[in-house]
């Protein structure tokens, strides 16, 4: 039987963080990650917006709080240091109505509350960043959001981790926990430490090892609609003033690092894990348990999951998501947005026993395996420092163990 020190499932940008992380920490050991996929990125962290968030929605007693700024930064030094695309564009969050104010005035406190570079702007200084934004009464401007190729950003971190000694296995999937070991498609492993950074498999692995008992992954389908304007229509991320209940942005204008627009996301209840497109990746056993766990949000769940889930399936209609884009800017055309982009699928964490989405991370483990149930966005621009979290408890948990 095959043996290694530390064992991550996952290729996306958190298990790949994490395992560059084990390597540096241990340098002797010996580091394998293994993906089902015949690359890294295959899932959300290559299918997300490419925005590196500021840190400015979340309270300062959450860690996404604490990783976002942090990540903002290690991803903008990251992308410089390897020659990465960035557009380091900025972000004004505007008011559609009056009642949109006080959530303006509540995002700039937590914004400063964390450390993040933001401002309240008067309406002149908002057309003077982006011509083409509305807003009632004032902005919130964010100078430090920008723009990356995640695809590319993940070839790069990939390419690092195997310079640095991390034992990269796709096309090499997860099969179950076997004693002391994992099963996979390529043989067992015998680890010494296993981590799970499996994504929308993150529950079930998990669960194989004892763990998240309270919690199951809920998909979420989110798809972009693109502008054909050409580059430079858009000089700035526009957001509209969010409903700070809600776990989503609302639709909003997206600058991409070529200059071009697009609109979106949306964040459709999925069906299945892989419900990417059609039929692709169905799995009729997913289907009756997503069922049922929609069921039991839309009979009882902790927020109002009927609205939000009704308010995201209109956004299948090309019409409705303009309409609502059109709210943040002027100029906005139904013929100019006619092509959807590839679709992504959200992880989001479901607690069962409240049945309310868990929005900030949440790690599970013991001193033989630990577990990322919850990484969802700004999951790609927390990965870095959040990597580094995780590896200092798995340190912290061997030494207590040695």
């Amino acid at each position: 039987m095959e043996t290694c020190d530390f064992l991550a499932v996952g290729g996306g940008v958190v298990g790949l963080s994490i395992a560059r992380g084990l390597k540096r920490r241990f340098p002797d050991a010996s580091v394998v990650l293994l993906d089902k996929e015949d690359g890294p990125a295959r899932h959300a962290s290559g299918r997300n917006s490419g925005v590196l968030h500021a840190g400015f929605y979340h309270t300062a007693d959450t860690l996404k709080a604490r990783f976002t700024r942090a990540g903002n930064l290690a991803w903008t030094e990251y992308c410089r240091e390897r020659g990465l695309p960035l557009r380091a564009c900025g972000k004004l969050v505007v008011a559609a109505r009056v009642e949109d104010l006080p959530v303006l005035e509540e995002l700039l406190r937590r914004g400063r509350a964390n450390g993040v570079p933001v401002e309240l702007i008067d309406e002149k200084r908002a057309r003077e960043i982006e011509p083409r934004a509305r807003t009632l009464g004032g902005a919130l401007y964010s100078p430090s959001t920008a723009v990356v190729d995640p695809i590319a950003c993940m070839a790069a971190l990939a390419e690092d981790a195997r310079r640095e000694g991390v034992d990269l296995r796709w096309n090499t999937s997860y099969r179950g926990r076997e004693g002391r070991a994992v099963r996979t498609s390529a043989g067992t492993i015998a680890a010494g430490f296993v981590v799970n950074a499996a994504g929308l498999y993150a529950d079930r692995v998990a669960r194989d090892f004892g763990f998240s008992s309270r919690y199951r992954i809920l998909p979420f389908k989110g798809l972009y609609l693109y502008s054909d304007e050409p580059a430079g229509a858009f000089r700035a991320h526009v957001y509209p003033a969010p409903n700070i209940r809600d776990p989503f942005l609302g639709v909003h204008f997206t600058v991409t690092v070529d200059g071009r627009v697009k609109i979106g996301p949306t964040a459709i209840p999925a069906l299945w894990r892989e419900n990417y497109g059609g039929l692709a990746g169905f799995s009729a056993s997913e289907l009756a348990e997503i069922v049922r766990l929609q069921a039991g949000l839309f009979l009882g769940a902790g927020f109002d999951f009927r609205r939000l889930a009704w308010e995201e399936i209109r956004k299948n209609s090309k019409s409705v998501m303009t309409a609502l884009a059109g709210r943040l800017a002027d100029g906005v055309k139904a013929s100019d947005y006619r092509r959807w982009g590839k679709s992504g699928v959200r992880a989001q964490l479901v607690d069962i026993e409240t049945r309310t989405l868990v929005m900030d991370f949440v790690l599970e483990g013991d001193d033989k395996s630990v577990h990322v149930l919850n990484a969802v966005s700004p999951g790609f621009t927390c990965a870095m420092p959040f990597a580094a979290h995780v590896c200092e408890r798995i340190a912290g948990m061997l030494n207590s163990c040695s």
